[in-house]
């Protein structure tokens, strides 16, 4: 593949990784200010956020498949236009209500992005230099996470919350046109094979009770989907285990090590550090009297980190064993959350910048050669299936961690607009949550360790 081949591949599979995260480290800063307008209670603005995850989750693996078999071009270019659609169409949204349901339509376009752009990268890209162009991919996703609370905050203190999701418009339809006039190749890699529908069926509903059951705990009916949706992934493994061309190569797990762990480091590690913005936002603006663009400019500290080292850290993984690089990266994100856990009404702003500072420097060192761990360890027939399969384990982290914070605050606070007057049960809610998370990313630690030599 020539180099001038893999530049468009590389320029449009970045402005796609800046955009996501852009908007939601954006839309963090904005959903107090959205909760007021609606009326909302924290739970209803936890699910503006999840909505998205949680389509997504549905969707990453299938749509994956779907790559391999139609052509990977082909469902991204699909995916960035209904993102941009939906990017606009928030701008007008007359309700809570109607902001979640086109926040998980706009789900459903971002799995299309994500569950083939990394496959799209390792298309292109010889083994020896992937790390490389994956830690540039990833700095996009936190240079996106590095904009978006300090233009978000900007944003909603001049002109309000809608004017994020016009300029993430702008930006989403500016990547749409890129990707359809200058990326030219198809990559479908398994074309003779069909597509499982059932399966993917199957896997979607699953995947829908379980999270959407885990984020309605301690409610009763919160155990009974839950359930349901693990009694369905059992299934659904039942059946892929049987068919000729499964959705999911269940083999990716068994006789992979390196991809089974890195799989699981992955959930852990989103699912411990995903939820920082949404906690300390609310914190930050309810419990220390912040405004949104103040807020901006404290969460910024932990993203920018990540987008100065993780390209660093991505060509550091084509030298060293990555297993080493992405465990250092998991324990200091472990520092850095159970710094978090300290956080009180007199707690000083100084405190909270360098655990943020210490979060976004492990995470740097953790998410490129965890990656490229995955990436490299399966062959590249199977890169599509293998990129769902990472988007899919980063979403679930995602959602379980937006769940743990949804619960403690239906716990601590209960379905209430959240206001001034709960600073204490707020600050109870983030001490909770950050040391479920701390104990999460510590078992993520193991799970780093235990994949094994790549090399």
């Amino acid at each position: 593949m020539e180099a001038d081949e893999r530049k468009p591949v590389l320029v449009v599979a970045t402005l796609s990784s800046f955009l996501t995260p852009f908007m939601s480290s954006a839309l963090n800063v904005a959903l107090p200010q959205m909760g007021r307008e609606f009326s909302a209670d924290g739970v209803t603005l936890g699910w503006v956020a999840s909505s998205y995850l949680l389509v997504a989750a549905m969707f990453l693996v299938p749509l994956g498949k779907i790559a391999d078999l139609k052509g990977r071009r082909r469902i991204f270019m699909l995916g960035t236009w209904i993102f941009a659609a939906t990017s606009l169409s928030l701008v007008f949204a007359p309700s809570a209500a109607a902001a979640i349901a086109l926040r998980a339509v706009q789900g459903f376009g971002g799995a299309m992005v994500f569950g083939t752009g990394v496959a799209l990268l390792s298309s292109v890209y010889p083994a020896r230099e992937l790390g490389r162009a994956l830690g540039i991919n990833v700095a996009a996703v936190y240079s996106g996470l590095s904009v978006g609370p300090f233009v978000g905050g900007f944003l909603t203190e001049q002109f309000g919350w809608r004017s994020i999701f016009a300029v993430t418009a702008i930006l989403a339809v500016a990547t749409a046109l890129a990707t359809t006039w200058k990326l030219k190749g198809g990559w479908a890699s398994a074309s003779e094979e069909k597509f499982d529908l059932r399966g993917s069926l199957l896997f979607s509903a699953a995947v829908a009770a379980l999270i959407y059951g885990f984020s309605c705990l301690p409610a009763p009916r919160g155990f009974w989907l839950a359930g349901a949706g693990l009694l369905g992934l059992a299934v659904f493994v039942h059946w892929e285990a049987r068919v000729r061309h499964p959705v999911l190569d269940l083999a990716l797990f068994r006789n992979n090590p390196v991809f089974a762990f890195s799989s699981l480091a992955a959930l852990l590690h989103y699912g411990a550090t995903w939820a920082v913005g949404f906690l300390l936002s609310l914190y930050l603006q309810f419990v220390k009297g912040l405004s949104p663009q103040e807020t901006g400019l404290v969460l910024v500290s932990q993203p920018l980190m990540m987008a100065v080292f993780s390209p660093l850290s991505g060509a550091l993984s084509d030298r060293i064993e990555p297993r080493i690089v992405a465990s250092l990266g998991m324990g200091l994100t472990c520092v850095g959350l159970f710094a978090l856990a300290s956080a009180g009404a007199q707690t000083s702003l100084a405190l909270i910048v360098a655990a943020l500072v210490v979060l976004g420097f492990g995470f740097a060192l953790f998410s490129s050669p965890n990656a490229n761990a995955i990436m490299s360890s399966v062959d590249k027939r199977l890169h599509g299936v293998a990129s769902g399969a990472l988007g899919t384990v980063r979403v679930f982290g995602q959602t379980l961690s937006m769940g743990i914070s949804m619960s403690l605050i239906a716990v601590f606070i209960g379905r209430v607009e959240i206001t001034s007057d709960h600073g204490a049960a707020l600050i109870g809610t983030v001490r909770a949550a950050f040391l479920i998370f701390g104990a999460l990313c510590l078992a993520g630690v193991f799970a780093s360790l235990a994949r094994g030599k790549l090399r």
